[in-house]
């Protein structure tokens, strides 16, 4: 880089596993900075050691203090600063998000190199429809909360793109079995690196492959759109035989109707025989 970097936060995209998919642009920019915010230390020296490069971390995650923040603010106000996750773009389920939007109401400058996600390699091996989709994070922990993100996705003509961790993908597997049963799922894991996996189809024959071969590493979680699935009765009926299990019939219907946009008297009427 012939140019020193102007003052500002550089977000900068690092690999999901494998070091070689580094851009060039990020080696410079990580090369020219006075800094580099990270998560871990660590896992970001190891990728600056593979680059070369000799470089002041500063430690940022989601438990950072505001006078961490403030700091960065001022250091990213007079010198050029990077901001790194573990692996992957910055802000995309990681750390971010309150330092750009501050940064940004301060009129410190913002640049954002595009890189690695793990969002986006997954939904281009799925084989599931890749013209539309919507990334919603991770799911909840909680078994209710888990069902009722799910209901409230259940309308959404797109393919939706999850984060999961190994322990609790066949627990959010058996919700998609629940809800949303007659969905093509994808599960893609160890992305870019050797033992590379993105296996797809029912959640029910996803949950059996999992228990049988329990999952490490750091997963996407995928479902098809609607559209393919038997429609009418049998759909709807799905969707509110899991509301039921933990709701009243009044609330079931409602939550039904909010992801569907379905009548809700109707849906109510139905609730009732279904109990």
């Amino acid at each position: 880089m012939d140019a020193p970097l102007e003052p500002g936060i550089y977000i900068v995209a690092t690999p999901i596993g494998n070091l070689g998919d580094i851009t060039v642009r990020a080696g410079e920019v990580l090369r020219g900075v006075a800094a580099v915010a990270c998560e871990d230390t660590r896992v970001t020296g190891k990728l600056l050691q593979y680059l070369g490069i000799k470089q002041k971390l500063i430690r940022y995650d989601d438990h950072a203090s505001e006078a961490t923040r403030d700091h960065l603010l001022a250091l990213a106000s007079e010198s050029a600063i990077a901001l790194v996750s573990d692996a992957g773009t910055p802000l995309i389920s990681d750390p971010g998000y309150r330092l750009i939007r501050a940064a940004r109401e301060r009129g410190v400058a913002v640049t954002s190199l595009p890189g690695a996600s793990a969002a986006v390699v997954a939904i281009t091996l799925s084989g599931l429809p890749s013209d539309r989709f919507l990334f919603a994070g991770f799911l909840p922990a909680k078994d209710k909360a888990r069902r009722d993100v799910l209901t409230e996705l259940a309308g959404i003509r797109a393919t939706l793109v999850f984060y999961e961790t190994g322990p609790r993908l066949t627990d959010s597997l058996a919700a998609i079995a629940e809800v949303l049963p007659h969905r093509e799922v994808a599960v893609a894991r160890e992305l870019t690196k050797k033992f590379e996996e993105s296996r797809s189809g029912s959640a029910a024959e996803l949950i059996d492959h999992y228990r049988a071969h329990p999952p490490k590493g750091e997963i996407v979680l995928l479902v098809g759109p609607p559209g393919d699935e038997p429609q009418g009765e049998v759909d709807i009926d799905a969707l509110l035989r899991a509301e039921l299990n933990h709701a009243k019939p009044s609330q079931a219907a409602a939550a039904v109707a909010r992801a569907t946009g379905l009548d809700r008297k109707t849906l109510y009427a139905r609730a009732l025989e279904l109990k």
